[in-house]
């Protein structure tokens, strides 16, 4: 259970770098004009962090067996009979939801660099 704040933090890390990857995508597509580029970029991040606020306040009241970071832990070899027992499954929800908060907040700070890019084009354009 010690590896419990890795598995969290891959299972983040990987839906905030698909998210983060189709964010590029569209900032590049809208390349040309950069203060609508940045701009949107700041949306997309803000509403991830939003996305991730919400998932921190859904996590306790979850179903946790039906949450990647369950699936991480049973293939790293954890017996099922630990993962089902009820202080497992608090703990699990309970670091879940500390990671969660804590990705939102990294994802609010770059929400917040984009719009001082985006505000910066707009005062010198």
């Amino acid at each position: 259970m010690e590896r419990l704040d890795g598995f969290a933090d891959i299972s983040i890390r990987r839906a905030c770098a698909f998210v983060g990857l189709g964010m590029v995508t569209v900032m590049i597509s809208l390349s040309f004009d950069p203060m609508l580029a940045f701009r949107t970029g700041a949306y997309i991040a803000a509403m991830l962090s939003l996305g991730l606020v919400f998932a921190a306040w859904r996590a306790p009241r979850r179903d946790i067996s039906h949450s990647e970071v369950y699936a991480l832990l049973r293939s790293a070899g954890l017996p099922r009979k630990q993962l089902s027992q009820a202080v497992t499954r608090t703990r699990i929800a309970a670091v879940l939801r500390a990671r969660l908060f804590w990705h939102a907040e990294r994802v609010g700070a770059v929400a917040l660099a984009l719009w001082g890019v985006a505000g910066l084009f707009w005062l010198l354009g």
